[in-house]
């Protein structure tokens, strides 16, 4: 067709010969008019434009569209044009949002080229290091001999009567007790009582083992680590104290203080060698006071009851015999036993009920032991057990000595003593505790119920020597 191409363009094959001519009702049908060549509109005119969704006239400018209209020219348009950003020159690229990407197929080979050799010189470089490190630490230790580092003045204050202060003071003047008989030996603690004797009190279970024994052998190992050998004074098994004597000059005797000042909840220190480990200071609080406790040495003659002061210090095996001290440094009591879980203070630990025997009474026996090495204690003369009906607790006589004073006195079996001289009498053992602070020669009144009474009855008894 002309005017497809333009003109300097050279001219293309030769068209296809025309069509045939349309029928002759084709020709009637859409003759030419006004000088039309071609085909022209049918007799009724161009039909009007559909407004449908589908129809390809539903446009405004429907008629003006050259693809729509048969008599539009045909030309050439314009080159086609693109937007500045779809061409981008360089190894730098920015996207639609403007970040920039790196086209790899542009970056220089030169470029790839020293980043390949930087990398290979920096891996030689880090072999190199370590290999020369490896070489020359032996002969170049990190370690500088003589290295002295900076002085600080101390920052521990500590106020008067403090814990470290108490043991200080203290454990100069308790001992490490070593107890062998043949094979075998066993450990405890003892406080100096008088230095300038050598006497030094500890409990009669520690060192009951080896009395009267050929070849046993009994050393008190001091805070400084010197050691004496040691002989039994005395040892009274009522009570669980025993004196033993060294031969060693410069000793520190302990501050001895009174029971009778303690009251419960005061702070305590505990001081002694519990399994072995001498000079071991644990702390608590008095727990209780006057608590009735029944001792059983194991492997000893001990059978005591004792009226304790009660702690939760931590005491273990091997404590027997140490320092019980008060706020102020004065021994208050002697550490003597425990309760444990497992029933056997020998074998269990510390759960915090810790006994010592008040220092009142073992100033009383160990002056006696010194003087005469025997203790004299009051007796009543019965064998009792602890009982209650519910609403009463006694101790029930089973046995009456013949000739004792509670025979002499009218009380028989089967009779509950439930006070002395109107202090109540709860078990066996606080009737025990009752009569020992008696000495032998006072007259005591018993209060008892009998069998088969309804109330009670008092009887006086004149104690004897035990």
């Amino acid at each position: 067709m002309s005017g497809s191409f333009a003109a300097d363009r050279p001219a293309g094959p030769r068209p296809a010969p025309p069509p045939p001519l349309p029928p002759e009702a084709v020709l009637r049908a859409f003759a030419p008019r006004d000088g039309q060549s071609g085909l022209g509109e049918p007799p009724s005119g161009r039909p009007g434009a559909r407004r449908t969704a589908s129809g390809p006239w539903w446009k405004s400018d429907a008629a003006a569209d050259p693809w729509r209209d048969p008599r539009s020219a045909t030309h050439l348009g314009p080159p086609a044009q693109y937007a500045a950003d779809d061409e981008q020159e360089g190894p730098v690229l920015r996207d639609a949002r403007g970040r920039r990407r790196l086209r790899l197929g542009d970056v220089p080979a030169r470029l790839g080229a020293l980043a390949l050799m930087a990398l290979v010189f920096v891996a030689a470089l880090g072999g190199t290091l370590g290999w020369f490190l490896g070489r020359t630490a032996d002969e170049e230790p990190l370690l500088a001999p003589g290295t002295q580092l900076s002085e600080v003045s101390p920052g521990i204050s500590r106020e008067p009567g403090s814990v470290a202060e108490i043991a200080a003071a203290v454990t100069p003047a308790v001992v490490s007790i070593e107890v062998r008989v043949g094979e075998s030996g066993a450990t405890g603690s003892g406080v100096v009582v008088d230095a300038e004797q050598g006497y030094i009190v500890t409990n009669n279970h520690v060192v009951s083992g080896a009395d009267g024994v050929d070849g046993a052998e009994i050393r008190a190992v001091f805070s400084d680590g010197s050691g004496s050998a040691a002989e039994i004074v005395g040892r009274d098994p009522a009570s669980d104290i025993a004196v033993i004597k060294v031969e060693k000059p410069g000793l520190v005797a302990a501050s001895l203080g009174s029971a009778g000042e303690v009251v419960v909840g005061d702070p305590v220190v505990a001081i002694g060698s519990p399994l072995g480990l001498s000079g071991t200071v644990t702390t608590g609080i008095v727990s209780a006071l006057d608590r009735p406790v029944r001792l059983s040495g194991e492997g000893t003659d001990t059978n005591a009851v004792i009226s304790a002061v009660q702690t939760d210090a931590p005491i273990n095996p091997g404590n027997s015999g140490g320092a019980l001290v008060d706020g102020t440094g004065a021994v208050i009591g002697i550490n003597t036993a425990i309760a444990s879980l497992g029933g056997n203070g020998t074998t269990g630990g510390s759960i915090g009920l810790g006994f010592a025997i008040p220092i009142d009474t073992v100033r009383g026996i160990a002056e006696q032991l010194i003087a005469t090495g025997s203790a004299v204690h009051a007796s009543l003369g019965v064998q009792a057990r602890s009982v209650s009906d519910g609403t009463r607790d006694g101790a029930l006589v089973v046995n009456v000595e013949p000739g004792s004073p509670a025979a002499e006195a009218g009380i028989a079996e089967q009779d509950v003593l439930i006070a002395v001289d109107g202090e109540p009498v709860g078990s066996s053992e606080e009737l025990v505790v009752a009569i020992d602070r008696r000495a032998p020669g006072d007259t005591v009144t018993v209060e008892l119920v009998r069998a088969g009474a309804g109330s009670s009855t008092t009887v006086q008894a004149t104690l004897t020597t035990a």
